[in-house]
């Protein structure tokens, strides 16, 4: 078995255990699958559970793609590094995505992606990052959420947690809104190194951010989902979800790329909640729960003390 085959068979199995995961968490909702196939090589499986007793809607898709490599990926990044791709090549790409947005304001959307890339011409990588976009910020999840990835990364090396955590802060970010997404969490790129067994150690620690997953959020739904709310804290959700659809469709990496290799437009906006709105200059009340929130939304936050 090649190792592109491995990977893909662990990911496919990553998405069955996430989804059973979720169905008993939610109680009453389970997950569609739509299996697709993409023209120039390759294809997935778009699961979808909505309208359930906890989530609203949310997404687990698994994709396994190929082909020529798209012309953007072979040029230099914003730093003026290679790529190391050369034109004429051809790419793999596989890997897990997941997007959930709840029925309940109190508990937080959350999103986590896991990739693995390779070219014919001996590049790969390894991609992902877990973050969590709570409508309204508690203290104490806040820090339940960092000191999980905390571990998750210290187990592997004591630098990845902040290294990753400020990529998480920038790249989660919203420029015209000047505030980020949600309260982070981390994210990283072209993770790769041409030692093998140096490369076997990160894809340990890229398993196991894979394998974070479930037991932070059904933990965070379980303290969160039986906590009242009314019609104010509802709408300060649709406008929270507003924010979260302007990154996606602005600024996300992963959108543009699947929109970029031709990528199945139903699989690619799946992280879209069912239900978002927005309100002209709406500024919350001084000192209430959802401008607190606000203040929060800040990079370099430290939700660990």
């Amino acid at each position: 078995m090649s190792f592109k085959d491995e990977i893909t068979g662990w990911l496919m199995q990553l998405q069955d255990s996430i989804c059973a995961s979720l169905e008993q968490a939610d109680g009453t909702s389970v997950f569609t699958e739509d299996k697709w196939t993409r023209e120039e090589g390759g294809g997935g499986r778009s699961r979808i559970i909505a309208d359930g007793a906890v989530i609203e809607k949310g997404g687990v898709g698994f994709s396994a793609v190929h082909g020529p490599t798209p012309a953007f990926l072979t040029k230099e990044d914003e730093h003026a590094v290679s790529s190391g791709i050369s034109s004429g090549s051809t790419f793999f790409a596989t890997g897990v995505s997941i997007v959930i947005h709840p029925q309940s304001p109190m508990v937080p959307i959350i999103h986590m992606n896991i990739r693995y890339f390779e070219t014919s011409d001996g590049v790969k990588w390894l991609g992902g990052g877990i973050d969590l976009t709570p409508h309204y910020v508690s203290r104490e999840d806040a820090r339940f959420f960092h000191e999980a990835l905390k571990k998750v990364c210290d187990s592997h090396d004591p630098a990845y947690y902040p290294k990753f955590k400020t990529w998480a802060d920038d790249y989660f970010y919203i420029p015209h809104r000047k505030e980020t997404r949600g309260i982070g969490g981390i994210f990283f790129d072209r993770i790769t190194s041409g030692d093998p067994i140096v490369f076997q150690k990160q894809v340990a620690f890229w398993k196991e951010v894979g394998e974070t997953f479930v037991p932070v959020y059904t933990e965070l739904i379980r303290r969160n989902k039986e906590k009242v709310f009314g019609e104010k804290e509802k709408n300060w959700q649709l406008l929270r979800r507003g924010r979260y659809v302007e990154f996606n469709l602005v600024y996300d990496k992963g959108t543009k790329f699947g929109l970029e290799t031709n990528g199945r437009i139903e699989s690619i906006l799946m992280s879209l909640p069912k239900y978002a709105s927005w309100q002209y200059n709406f500024i919350p009340e001084e000192g209430s729960e959802e401008a607190k929130t606000l203040l929060l939304l800040k990079k370099g936050q430290d939700f660990l003390t």
